[in-house]
């Protein structure tokens, strides 16, 4: 590494060396790929079926087009999940593809608490839309919603509290 000393003024100098390229987002660059489309994957009613998963949780979607509406285990998204952040958490697969209000989605959930289950759905749901509009493939998959969030609880160790935390020392 060079014992040199950088500034902004020479960084903004190196900018206009570089030029003013257009800086591609991750979306433009996976719609700009050459990809063969995947087949469209529907089963006999007309809905693209796909499961998600986040820590413990486990949810099966239906995606089928419609007027937006989304039920979790027979019940509507706003009584499930009561707080906003979690349904904010199942709409960024239609905000990031532009495609709020025109899917009906039904999820059953089974496992873990409500975030993980939010997460889940989100997961399902953004497989699901992979499965009935492939083109959408590679902004969801450059969103990282394809990906599976392998983050779980960490098991509780002989000897501790809970996974790291040790009982209270006492001197005496």
């Amino acid at each position: 590494m060079a014992d040199e000393n950088n500034t902004v003024s020479d960084l903004a100098d190196l900018k206009d060396i570089a030029g003013d390229a257009p800086e591609a987002d991750a979306a433009d660059i996976a719609q700009t790929a050459d990809v063969p489309l995947r087949e469209q994957e529907l089963d006999q009613h007309g809905r693209a079926y796909a499961t998600g998963r986040r820590k413990d949780a486990k949810a099966r979607v239906w995606i089928k087009p419609g007027t937006g509406k989304i039920t979790i285990n027979g019940r509507d998204q706003e009584v499930y999940f009561a707080r906003p952040t979690l349904r904010l958490i199942i709409d960024q697969p239609f905000s990031i593809t532009e495609r709020q209000g025109q899917y009906d989605v039904i999820a059953t959930v089974r496992g873990g608490g409500l975030s993980g289950q939010a997460g889940a759905v989100k997961h399902g749901i953004s497989q699901a839309l992979t499965k009935f509009e492939p083109a959408l493939r590679g902004t969801v998959k450059a969103a990282g919603f394809l990906t599976r969030d392998s983050r779980v609880v960490e098991r509780k160790k002989y000897g501790r509290a809970k996974a790291r935390r040790s009982f209270q020392f006492s001197k005496r």
